[in-house]
This record gives structure tokens, C-alpha cells and sequence, in this order.
């Protein structure tokens, strides 16, 4: 029996807030997070801190202290509360987990973490909330913590968003598997194999190790020599996602990688990144020296609902019906034949508004439309 009651939790400065801060501010910020309070919280407050600028080895040091010590955390607690939520998390690096604080900055919905692993079990007390959101990105880290919720969430008292079972569905050769022949869409055929079975066929590959995020070993293969190499770099138990290349590059020769957001099967446009390199990142794509660039991603981020939105609507309610995440990031380009071709889809990629406003003064408006969005879903789901 899951027992809900009110706890006191000290509120802990998550990254959507550091993120905001002048770097000069971190070593007073460090300093104020190692006053007083429960051991626990200092530890978990010294993890933001350190995430945030990358220092991941000493924010992981920092996470595991904090979660030796207690599960649950006070991440947003607004003077006014609405909406309170817990999510269910699992310890790890940033980009593990939904980066929920970014959704619901300056809004009034409380949130609290509790983090569980594969070993969890269910502790006397879970902090009251009127709704529960299953905050993992899918990853093999993750794997067994979802297979496991699957039967804790069955008896959950309050209602649920994104069921475990779905976002295991974003694991990429799961999901070439889910989209493979939908109307309107093209997803590059993906196979997971073992090193020792791979082998180049004459058409170019993309090829990443399972397991990395942010392009972490993702290379295109063009020819035998350079799998051999590639390959080389790992043991032998390593195991790789493999997928055809897809040349999708605009007439320009630019090639361009939208970030779109599903919210109850609404999409919401996050960003538009336009770049020279096939592997686009929007850190890397040059978007904050380039005008021209910046220029068209507000064209398209200001007129998506009555283009891209429009001309893609029924390959965007194929992908909500049959992955079945209430909230999920899908990373997609636009074929010159007009197909969406779909990179991939998980809830935990970042969505957010912290670009300079110098410099993206229209992403605040429209990324706010999303955020009402994902109120809307919550007060809806909990019916509030």
C-alpha cells in the first residue's frame, strides 16, 4: 500500500535556476549550499552546482553521497502552489532523467523527486502530490528501473504520465520498429548488434555505441577499412545501434534539425538548428554567429503551427498513438520528398528558454506556449 502524506523538503536550486546565474555568483552559490540543513540536501545541492558547468565526476560523487543519505527532493517550490507534482527519477548524469524545472519555471506547480533504482522498494511515506510523471529518459541504465515500475505503478493512487512501458518504446531499434511504413514519416532502418557482428554492406552507415548521449561515438561509415577502425576503439562486449545514412540535406547543402515537443500529441516547436555537419547540435550548429540562421529558426519557431505543424499533423499523431508517451521530445528533419524523417524520440531530451535573449529575443514567447501546455496536461490529468 503506497501511504501519501505532506513532507517537509528543503528546496533544492536545480539547474534550470544555476543555468541563469553569473559564473562569477557559483562560488558564493557553493558556499550557501554547504550551510546547515539535512546532510543529504548540501550533497544533492553541490550536484546541481557541478552539473551544471560539467564537472560530472564530481557531481556523480556528489549525487551518490546525497542519495545514501535520502530518496526525495524539493526540486521548484513556487509562494503559491496549484499543481503538485512528483516525478520518479533515477540517479545518474543530467541528461538521464526529464529535465522537469526547465517545463515549469516562474509557474505554480511544486516539484518533488524521488529517485528509485532497480533494487528499490517502496518506502513508508511518498510526499503528497495530485499527479505522478515517470521522469526517465529510456537508455540501458534505465532499462530495468522502468521494467520494474511497471508493476509498482499499477496500484499508484493518483493518476499517472508517461507510462513506463511507452518510453521503453523510444529505444531506437524499438522504435524504427513502431514507425517503420507510416504514413508521411521516414526512420532510418536500425538494428542493435553486438561488435562482432556488424559488418559494412557497400552503403554508407551511422553508427552509434548503445548506451552514449549527445553524439558520443556517433559516426558515419562509408567504407570497410573505416568500420574496421572505427570498431577497433571497443571491446568486443560492446553493442552498437546501426542505421542506414540518410542524406537529408537541404538544396542549400545546410542541413537542418527540428526539436519538437509532443504534449498530449500536440507538437510544440523547441528549437530549429541549421548546420554545415550531418551530426547537427545546436550548440555546435554556429546559430548564435550567424543572423541569417537566426532569422529563419524565428521564422519557422513563430509560423509552425500553420506550416510545419500543419503539413506534418498526421505523422505527428502516428507517432503519439503508437509510442503512447503523454510527453515526448522527437528530434526530425524534412526530406525533400516531404517525409518527416524522424532521428529520434525520448521524453528525457532538454527543452527549455535560457538562450540569451540578446541574441534569441522570439524563443521565450513560443517556448512559453509549451510550457502552458504541459500546465494544461497536468491540471487536465489530475483534474484539478
Amino acid at each position: 500500500m503506497i501511504v501519501i502524506a505532506p513532507m517537509e523538503l528543503e528546496p533544492i536550486h536545480a539547474t534550470c535556476y544555476i543555468r541563469r546565474l553569473d559564473p562569477t555568483v557559483i562560488p558564493h552559490l557553493m558556499q550557501e549550499a554547504t550551510k546547515g540543513g539535512n546532510p543529504g540536501d548540501i550533497f544533492m545541492r553541490l550536484f546541481y552546482i557541478f552539473a551544471s558547468y560539467r564537472q560530472d565526476e564530481s557531481a556523480l560523487s556528489m549525487q551518490s553521497k546525497a542519495l545514501a543519505i535520502k530518496k526525495f527532493y524539493r526540486l521548484v517550490a513556487p509562494n503559491e502552489v496549484k499543481i503538485k507534482l512528483l516525478a520518479l527519477v533515477a540517479g545518474g548524469e543530467m541528461m538521464d532523467n526529464t529535465p522537469l524545472d526547465f517545463l515549469i519555471e516562474n509557474s505554480d506547480i511544486q516539484l518533488d523527486f524521488m529517485y528509485i533504482d532497480e533494487y528499490f522498494e517502496m518506502p513508508a511515506k511518498v510526499p503528497e502530490h495530485d499527479i505522478l510523471f515517470i521522469a526517465m529518459g529510456e537508455s540501458v541504465k534505465n532499462t530495468p528501473i522502468l521494467n520494474k515500475l511497471t508493476q509498482i505503478i499499477s496500484y499508484w493512487p493518483k493518476p499517472l504520465l508517461n507510462n513506463p512501458e511507452s518510453i521503453l518504446k523510444c529505444a531506437r531499434d524499438t522504435l524504427f520498429k513502431l514507425l517503420k511504413g507510416a504514413n508521411g514519416i521516414y526512420i532510418p532502418s536500425t538494428e542493435k548488434l553486438n561488435k562482432l557482428h556488424i559488418q559494412f554492406q557497400g552503403s554508407p552507415i551511422a553508427i552509434r555505441p548503445q548506451g552514449t548521449h549527445a553524439g558520443v561515438g556517433f559516426k558515419k561509415i562509408s567504407s570497410a577499412s573505416q568500420l574496421d577502425h572505427y570498431l577497433s576503439q571497443y571491446d568486443q562486449e560492446q553493442s552498437f545501434y546501426v542505421s542506414e545514412y540518410v542524406a537529408y540535406e537541404s538544396p542549400d547543402g545546410l542541413f537542418r534539425k527540428y526539436r519538437i515537443v509532443l504534449i498530449g500529441g500536440e507538437p510544440y516547436i523547441c528549437h530549429l538548428a541549421i548546420s554545415e555537419n550531418w551530426i547537427v547540435h545546436y550548440i555546435a550548429s554556429g546559430m548564435e554567429l550567424s543572423e541569417l540562421k537566426r532569422n529563419e529558426e524565428r521564422y519557422e519557431m513563430f509560423h509552425f503551427k500553420d506550416r510545419f505543424a500543419k503539413k506534418h499533423r498526421n505523422a505527428f499523431k502516428q507517432i503519439h498513438e503508437r509510442i503512447g508517451l503523454d510527453y515526448v521530445v522527437i528530434d526530425c528533419a524534412e526530406l525533400q520528398t516531404g517525409e518527416l524523417l524522424i532521428f529520434e524520440a525520448d521524453p528525457g531530451s532538454w527543452v527549455h528558454a535560457t538562450d540569451p535573449v540578446e541574441l534569441f529575443p522570439y524563443k521565450s514567447e513560443v517556448m512559453q506556449k509549451a510550457f502552458e501546455a504541459f500546465r494544461n496536461l497536468l491540471l487536465g490529468k489530475a483534474e484539478l
